[in-house]
């Protein structure tokens, strides 16, 4: 029996470790307006379908103010909001943070992030999607392969600048 049980468990430890990998870089670019507020930002992973698979980052004013507690403007997300924002108890651990400032900002996700270790290896499409009060709301999308190589980019226009992927096996 205590064979039997050793070689099994033998066989699983020699499995190959389960690695994927996605490094994300968001540009928040510098506007030139009369009142700037730093964007709301909703980070996701998007199925052939359109349903959210798994939520990556959410940044959103986490201190109270007059007006306020930050999760108030939340739906100001609308896509991810209508996807999945509605479902979750902010804040996520791992998942939601501040609001970030203008400039380049490197996120990497892998394997072992709750959401993404759950999704088999495939084509999958990441969303990047920003709302500024007294500003503006983008989404931009850019497909990525989840379990492959491979690297895609996205301009945005207005409230996002630069979005890429890169993803590794």
């Amino acid at each position: 029996m205590r064979v039997q049980l050793t070689i099994a468990l033998s066989g699983l430890l020699a499995l190959p470790a389960y690695s994927a990998e996605i490094n994300v870089n968001v540009q928040i670019p510098q506007l030139n307006v009369a009142e700037y507020h730093r964007p709301y930002v909703a980070i996701w992973v998007e199925g052939p379908d359109q349903k959210a698979l798994a939520n990556l980052a959410v940044w959103y004013q986490q201190k109270s103010t007059s007006e306020g507690h930050g999760t108030k403007w939340l739906p100001d997300l609308r896509q991810w909001w209508r996807r999945s924002g509605r479902t979750l108890t902010v804040p996520v651990d791992g998942v939601t943070g501040p609001t970030r400032p203008v400039g380049t900002h490197a996120l990497t996700f892998g394997a072992q992030h709750p959401e993404l270790g759950k999704l088999p290896p495939g084509d999958y499409t990441l969303v990047v999607e920003a709302a500024r009060e007294v500003g503006g709301r983008e989404l931009v999308k850019v497909p990525f392969k989840w379990g492959g190589a491979g690297s895609g980019k996205a301009q945005g226009t207005s409230e996002l600048g630069l979005v890429s992927v890169a993803s590794k096996p």
